[in-house]
């Protein structure tokens, strides 16, 4: 099965098991990491689940949308290497990913 590594706001390092067909948000939800508060469920609305990629990844992602760097570009914390986990397809090519989760606006 396929893996997320996540690091936390804190720095602490976790690895969780991904299920292709979800989202890189409803993963980390669903395992427990708080930081990322979704509260549009995923619609691509707000930005309360934006994490930072591994720059050495990003060319392993879809192309980032207008609306997703529209709201994602709007934040305090905006990267280059920012996305929204719930615009972010899970599938087993993504194997090993590494996301960091921003910090709260």
């Amino acid at each position: 099965m396929a893996k997320i590594i996540v690091t936390t706001r804190t720095g602490e390092i976790s690895e969780v098991t991904g299920k292709p067909g979800y989202s890189v948000m409803e993963i980390l939800r669903d395992n427990g990491f708080d930081e990322i508060a979704a509260i549009c469920g995923g619609s691509c609305s707000c930005a309360t689940c934006h994490v930072y990629v591994d720059r050495d990844q990003l060319d392993r992602l879809a192309a980032q949308s207008e609306d997703e760097y529209d709201l994602v570009s709007s934040t305090d914390h905006h990267k280059p290497e920012s996305r929204l986990s719930c615009q972010i397809d899970f599938s087993e090519a993504l194997d090993g990913l590494r996301v960091t989760i921003a910090p709260e606006d």
